[in-house]
């Protein structure tokens, strides 16, 4: 997907200010910004979910994962990963289940799991729906850090298995260097850091770019410039 000249406003106040940035398919990136930079603005436009002026390109069918595990409450663990699929797909949902750990609690309703597991479900239904896309919105964000690196590489395995584009908003930057390839920088709806995530991954350790992506998160007068990626300057 590439986006052109993008901005968008909510009455007076700028959301996205003419920003341009292309995804790359198969990969995972993450947007990275302080409340109010523009991130979840910049998911919904990337769905379709709000209106903006400028041009997206290649727009593909979604699949969203949020903060909130948003289960039904009155279906079990099961049955909230049926309604999203058709009949004749229900037949992946044990193996899905198993995958994120939570074989045995098939026929579990939502009060019955703990917050972790919930967000299992969340995780596993996301994945199961048919998508090209996945927008992952903070999904880690109310999890303390053990379950949240358990997760994050949760996340990551069942991304190896189909390799599909992912974009997910956050605002800590351990997330970030933990689960993307690649990261950019959000500040007040302009886009201004562009930074390359490889290497092998350690979910035990923090990776070396975590500094690079917090020096770009700081205003430039608080800052020096980052090394590594690409600051874009405005």
């Amino acid at each position: 997907m590439k986006l052109e000249h993008v901005t968008k406003r909510y009455g007076d106040r700028l959301a996205l200010d003419d920003l341009s940035l292309e995804l790359e398919e198969g990969r995972i990136t993450a947007i990275l910004g302080e409340s109010g930079a523009g991130k979840t603005t910049l998911l919904n436009i990337l769905a379709g979910l709000v209106p903006c002026e400028g041009t997206v390109e290649g727009r593909k069918d979604f699949s969203y994962l949020f903060q909130s595990p948003k289960l039904l409450p009155n279906r079990t663990a099961e049955e909230n990963l049926r309604f999203v699929l058709p009949k004749g797909a229900w037949g992946k949902i044990g193996a899905m289940l198993e995958k994120v750990g939570l074989k045995g609690r098939e026929k579990s309703y939502p009060q019955q799991l703990s917050g972790g597991e919930r967000q299992r479900v969340a995780i596993a239904r996301a994945f199961l729906y048919p998508h090209e896309i996945l927008l992952m919105d903070e999904p880690f964000s109310s999890l303390d850090l053990s379950l949240k690196r358990t997760l994050i590489a949760l996340v990551f395995d069942l991304w190896r298995e189909r390799r599909q584009t992912i974009v997910f908003v956050t605002h800590d930057v351990h997330e970030a260097a933990m689960l993307a390839h690649r990261a950019v920088v959000l500040r007040r709806g302009r886009l201004v850091f562009d930074l390359p995530v490889d290497g092998e991954r350690d979910f035990l350790a923090h990776p070396p770019c975590e500094r690079e992506l917090s020096r770009a998160l700081l205003s430039p007068d608080e800052r020096t410039p980052p090394a590594g990626g690409r600051e874009i300057l405005s």
